[in-house]
């Protein structure tokens, strides 16, 4: 059974930085591809970036250049990396793996963590 867990969430202020990270248990994420998705209140789970075994990477626009998302394999974690934070990237982050073929495609995902509040005030 895989397990993730992800931690890093907190308060931070617009343009401030935070660093999230999700650990596996149970397996690796060395053939997985890894997702970061998130939910804000009342709204729907959105894709926020994700990694290949390739390290191939993706982005929502609207995180493009600002979030860096990065893999430690030896350590078996994930990392997310987000700067010049907005109050609008204020959610719940979840990290998610899965043999995808589409990395935004959250559906396409096996394995859920719990989630991590990210609240970033103005």
């Amino acid at each position: 059974q895989v397990q993730l867990v992800e931690s890093g969430g907190g308060l931070a202020q617009a343009g401030g930085s935070l660093r999230l990270s999700c650990a596996a248990s149970g397996r690796t994420f060395s053939s997985y591809a890894v997702g970061w998705f998130r939910q804000a209140p009342g709204k729907e789970r959105e894709f926020v970036a994700a990694i290949r075994w390739s390290d191939t990477t993706a982005y929502a626009d609207s995180v493009k250049g600002r979030f860096t998302i990065s893999r430690d394999l030896a350590k078996s974690t994930v990392a997310l990396q987000m700067n010049s934070l907005k109050p609008e990237d204020t959610a719940v982050y979840y990290c998610a793996i899965g043999f995808v073929r589409v990395l935004s495609a959250d559906r396409q995902y096996d394995y859920w963590g719990q989630g991590t509040q990210v609240t970033v005030s103005s």
